[in-house]
């Protein structure tokens, strides 16, 4: 008779022997995986840092650093990530991405903490199914403006780069063959030379659990390309600064007044127009940071934790003639298409700036360390030998002490003193002849007890879990590499068959559990968000850390998000720096160093966000602040 051993592991010298030529082994690039789709830049990008393209016939399935794509991931895709590579996108940012969700989650938000608080989104409406509220809202309005109707514009909930988007102020021009979203149209814009404009500002969302913030200093400021006008609500090169319908306008490439050419700028110069206009802008960027955490604070909670992903969002801020900044929608993979030299200027150094965040080294060691180890697990067969035996083989699985006596007729040997077990023990120094355990035999895996039984001489295989593991290096509980080996628990009853009269007992006996379940869990790198959860980055190239940023919020962000005690903090900080004369200077500059101090090595006080060069967040509250807020 033959017998099949299957050896999960190699020996400590085989592993020796693999683990030397690993070493030897050429170090593994960073690789980068592409989705269909995605813009151009981000494939020169990182090939001008030294990462490879996947090629599913030159690479393993896993074995990529970044995956890239522009629409959503699938659930299995988050689940089954491995410790070294990260996915783009959060699962279930929908709540802020898309139109109606944005809406109900703000109003939502406003009714909870107040409308001082929530009021940077213009009143909106989700059609069909606010219809009569939004006609009792118009008639309203109208009544107070003295019959006089006002300005709404009505947008698909699902659509974007401007399809759909109308504006209108007679409701009977309201017109929709889907769910749409019908706000009140912000009627006086500020104008630079008589020309409408939005912000566009890249966030990054490290991470949600705990919430980790970074605003980019550089942006877009987009512009329409035909002069404001009420008298004309049904031209969009006026009233839409989206670059996917003005690009195609009749005055795109003319020269036009103080705005130039084309229909961008960086915001480094809307920052100079600012300066020109002896306007303290510093305000206007904590303001519309208030709005980006306030707003990602909607759906913190109810995001699921994933350490390993990383998204940009696009936001668009529009500004007032009293410069509030309103938020108008938060972009899903926000546009990466080169279209103009500002696009070129801004988007290549964003992406190179994101790219830093995800805190690869040149060479992934992780990555490499993970494939090498499962070169040394690749399974080795012992050669076939011709056992010695008197009696036939029994093979015991996890169930069989529950079927019948018939399936578990123990009493007969597994193996003899000539058989392969019996040389393994052998040939290892462990003596057979006696009740002890045969420990590291088959490695740190398959473990084998020889064990006096009667007068034969029984082996048994210790209980192997099957359950295949996700990833190295996961939890606690997988720090081993191969299979984990376990005793089963003593059993509390007897067995009560008669059939099972002749099975051992099971004392020290383990068990092999069922092959078919499996234990999937979706992957959780403490490595990473222990350091990160404590002192997160305060400044990453030209990405800004905004949230947490005192010791307070901190604590506020730590797996399930205290959105109540954040949001108290971020209403602090905007008060603070609105009524900065309404303390002494010196109390207010130890009360204002105090709650801007940040937890870790770093006790120099927060930074603020905003274009180029930010100051720290306790000096910006203390000085500078004389001048007027236009």
């Amino acid at each position: 008779m033959y017998i099949f051993l299957f050896l999960d592991n190699q020996s400590n010298k085989s592993k020796m022997m693999a683990g030397a030529d690993a070493a030897d082994a050429p170090k593994k690039p960073l690789v980068f995986r592409l989705y269909s789709g995605v813009p151009e830049v981000v494939r020169q990008v990182l090939l001008e840092r030294g990462w490879i393209e996947y090629n599913e016939q030159e690479h393993d399935e896993k074995d990529w650093n970044l995956y890239w794509r522009t629409t959503s991931f699938t659930e299995a895709e988050y689940e089954n990530i491995l410790p070294w590579q990260r996915l783009n996108h959060h699962p279930k940012t929908m709540g802020i991405t898309r139109k109606d969700c944005l809406a109900r989650n703000l109003k939502r938000m406003k009714g909870i903490y107040g409308s001082a608080l929530y009021d940077f989104s213009p009143v909106a409406f989700i059609l069909p199914n606010d219809y009569t509220k939004f006609l009792a809202e118009y008639s309203r309005e109208m009544l107070e403006n003295g019959g006089t109707p006002g300005y709404w514009i009505c947008k698909p909930v699902d659509l974007s780069r401007g399809r759909g988007i109308f504006i209108f102020q007679d409701f009977t021009n309201l017109a929709y063959d889907s769910s749409v979203i019908v706000q009140k149209y912000i009627s006086n814009p500020l104008l630079i030379s008589g020309y409408k404009f939005d912000l566009r500002i890249y966030v990054c969302v490290k991470s949600f659990h705990p919430l980790t913030i970074y605003m980019y200093q550089e942006g877009l400021v987009r512009f329409a390309t035909e002069k404001y006008s009420l008298n004309s609500l049904d031209n969009q090169y006026a009233h839409l600064t989206n670059t996917s319908i003005n690009k195609f306008g009749l005055s795109y490439n003319s020269e036009k007044e103080r705005v130039g050419s084309g229909c961008k700028w960086t915001m480094s110069k809307f920052r100079t127009y600012l300066h020109s206009l002896n306007i303290n802008e510093m305000l206007l960027w904590q303001r519309i940071n208030s709005i980006v955490t306030l707003t990602l604070l909607t759906i913190a909670s109810s995001i699921p934790a994933s350490p390993n992903c990383i998204e940009l969002f696009g936001f668009d801020i529009l500004i007032d003639s009293n410069f509030k900044p309103w938020l108008l929608e938060v972009n899903f993979s926000p546009a990466l298409s080169l279209d103009c030299p500002v696009d070129v200027t801004v988007k290549k150094g964003l992406l190179h700036d994101l790219i830093d965040l995800l805190n690869y080294s040149d060479v992934d060691h992780l990555r490499e360390s993970a494939f090498a180890q499962q070169a040394q697990k690749r399974p080795s067969y012992v050669r076939l030998q011709p056992l010695s035996l008197t009696k036939p083989v029994v093979l015991l699985l996890a169930n069989t002490l529950k079927r019948s006596g018939k399936d578990c007729n123990l009493a007969q040997p597994i193996c003899s003193p000539h058989s392969t077990l019996h040389n393994l023990c052998k040939a290892n120094h462990l003596e057979i002849n006696k009740e002890e355990h045969c420990e590291k035999l088959l490695s740190d895996t398959a473990r084998i007890s020889c064990v006096q039984y009667g007068k034969q001489k029984v082996t048994k295989v210790s209980k192997v879990s099957l359950t295949r593991k996700t990833h190295p290096s996961t939890s606690s509980s997988q720090k081993e590499t191969g299979l984990a080996c376990k005793k089963s628990p003593q059993p509390k009853k007897k067995i009560a068959s008669q059939n099972m009269e002749n099975v051992p007992s099971n004392k020290n006996l383990c068990m092999l559990p069922a092959i078919n379940k499996t234990t999937h869990k979706p992957a959780s790198f403490k490595r990473f968000s222990k350091v990160e959860c404590i002192m997160p980055r305060s400044r990453v190239g030209d990405f800004i850390l905004t949230f947490p940023f005192n010791e307070a919020t901190v604590k506020a962000s730590q797996k399930l998000t205290n959105v109540k005690a954040a949001i108290l903090e971020v209403q602090k900080l905007l008060n603070s720096i609105v009524s900065h004369k309404a303390c002494g200077m010196k109390r207010r500059k130890e009360d204002i160093s105090s709650n801007c101090r940040f937890v870790g090595k770093e006790q120099n006080g927060q930074l603020l966000w905003g274009p180029k060069d930010p100051p720290l967040l306790s000096v910006m509250c203390t000085n500078n602040h004389n001048d007027s807020f236009r």
